[in-house]
């Protein structure tokens, strides 16, 4: 293909784009099976105060982690870092009364730092760490995989003991996260590094490889969007960003390797980061609480961009949601307005007892949770933010490859970040929608990580091809159902070289 031909249709998008009737609608993906987040909306008495509390099954120790959504379910996983807990979900659109729907106990699940969700076939799959307990002169440990597909009967299907796992240490030998890519899943091991499983038969999972990172860095979250990965530190400063390779295979990007300072330069450690849209949230341990935000600027670098701080906080999880931050600082849970794009803006607060290091948005409302020292059946709580239901639907902010790439390795998945994490099940070919600039449709399957939605394609891309991507309006909702507000689409190219 000509040099002039291959700018003209990357500048033409619409003209070289493949036709829209060649794809499902956007909004033809299957109804929910729940009814979804709620929608409706409090009086100011309401706001910042708890109006119910999610409890698991009779085994369940109070010590939670990370929640999500998925098919109009509240999904919460629930297990101490010791091991031994369970999995329910919850009829969630009247928040301060949820009904429990599904449940299922399992001694080796683990806590939670972050969910991730993998389609294959018909199956939907999270995978989450677990501890085996003693084995021979040790003891095992590694990851575990669920089949969510049927959220009235969740359970473990497969697991993996991993080399290295060590426990009763809980931070520094043992699995504290996952990600898929495409039929790989990736295992933050901390100090044991970045694990790579082959996950392509679920109930038969297989080691890779075991890479231990160069940069001194205990790995404790690993973030996928296609082929780029960002990989953060449990405690630290250090996060290092690369490009997978068809294995597993991790590569240090240029300018990947950075230590997160505060807004007068000073390095500080974080207690766990996350990635939403184009942006990377650190929460701060160190000195105080608050946390550090990042932007991604394409194709690949991370420049810092703002900064609160709270000095009776102390460290937790992060999350996003459009234009607002949701932080869990263990002694109490903030919201900040970040919309004007300046400093963060404290909205409000919520108590719970215990170690609240997890504040996770939906629609109007935030699930605290606490991980120890809760009071009984209150390890996670509800609690209304905002009078009015949410009505934004998700935004594109960032991509990858990035828009006009060329020389893109045939290898490589597709990646669409959004501002707020989405409903796995409207994530389909007709919402997300990748071709050649010729209109032939890219078979694939879709993983997703809040709101990362990675497309991994059935067999690689063929080389010196132009490759156009196409999330329409109103195919990928949020969890209240709004869905996206106006088309948005990219290209790029592969090969080795041009004519």
């Amino acid at each position: 293909m000509s040099r002039s031909l291959l700018l003209s249709c990357v500048l033409l998008f619409s003209a070289c784009g493949p036709g829209q009737g060649s794809f499902p609608d956007p909004g033809d993906w299957p109804a929910l099976a729940g009814p979804g987040a709620p929608r409706g909306s409090f009086g100011d008495a309401a706001l910042w105060n708890s109006c119910s509390f999610l409890s698991g099954g009779v085994e369940d120790l109070d010590s939670h982690g990370s929640v999500t959504m998925y098919d109009g379910y509240l999904v919460m996983p629930w297990a101490p870092e010791e091991g031994g807990g369970g999995l329910s979900s919850f009829s969630f659109a009247d928040p301060c009364s949820p009904e429990k729907v599904g449940e299922r106990s399992d001694s080796g699940i683990r806590e939670t730092h972050g969910i991730s969700l993998r389609r294959r076939g018909e199956q939907v799959l999270a995978a989450f760490a677990y501890h085996g307990g003693p084995s021979g002169d040790g003891v095992s440990g590694g990851v575990q995989v669920w089949d969510l597909s049927d959220l009235e009967q969740p359970h473990v299907i497969g697991q993996l003991p991993l080399p290295g796992y060590n426990y009763p240490d809980g931070t520094s030998r043992v699995t504290i996260a996952t990600a898929w890519l495409g039929d790989l899943l990736l295992v933050a091991g901390a100090d044991n590094g970045l694990y790579v499983v082959d996950a392509s038969e679920p109930g038969e999972l297989a080691l890779v490889q075991q890479h231990e990172l160069a940069s001194s860095i205990r790995l404790g979250r690993v973030h996928v969007l296609g082929s780029l990965g960002m990989l953060s530190s449990l405690e630290g400063a250090r996060t290092l960003l690369v490009e997978f390779g068809e294995d597993g295979t991790p590569e240090l990007l240029p300018a990947g390797e950075l230590a997160v300072v505060d807004s007068d330069g000073v390095e500080r450690d974080y207690h766990f980061a996350e990635w939403v849209g184009d942006t990377a949230l650190f929460a701060r341990k160190e000195s105080g609480g608050g946390f550090v935000s990042y932007r991604f600027e394409a194709p690949f670098e991370l420049l810092f961009e703002a900064e609160h701080y709270n000095s009776d906080g102390f460290g937790g999880h992060v999350r996003r949601q459009n234009g607002r931050v949701f932080l869990g600082d263990s002694n109490f849970a903030g919201v900040y307005d970040i919309s004007s794009g300046g400093a963060p803006v404290e909205e409000g607060r919520a108590q719970l007892q215990g170690d609240l290091d997890i504040a996770t948005p939906i629609g109007n409302v935030m699930v605290l949770s606490v991980d120890k020292d809760a009071s009984p059946g209150q390890a996670s709580a509800v609690v209304p933010f905002a009078s009015s239901a949410d009505s934004q639907g998700p935004r594109v902010e960032f991509t990858w490859p990035a828009d006009g790439s060329i020389l893109v390795p045939a290898s490589t998945r597709i990646g669409v970040a959004f501002d707020e994490e989405v409903e796995f099940k409207s994530v389909f070919e007709g919402s997300f929608r990748v071709a050649t600039a010729a209109g032939q449709r890219v078979p694939g399957s879709f993983s997703l990580q809040g709101g990362l939605v990675t497309f991994s394609p059935e067999e690689p891309l063929a080389q010196d091809t132009i490759y156009e991507v196409v999330i329409p309006a109103g195919g990928v909702v949020d969890f209240t159902g709004n869905a996206t507000a106006e088309e948005y689409g990219y290209s790029f190219t592969t090969g080795e070289g041009l004519d």
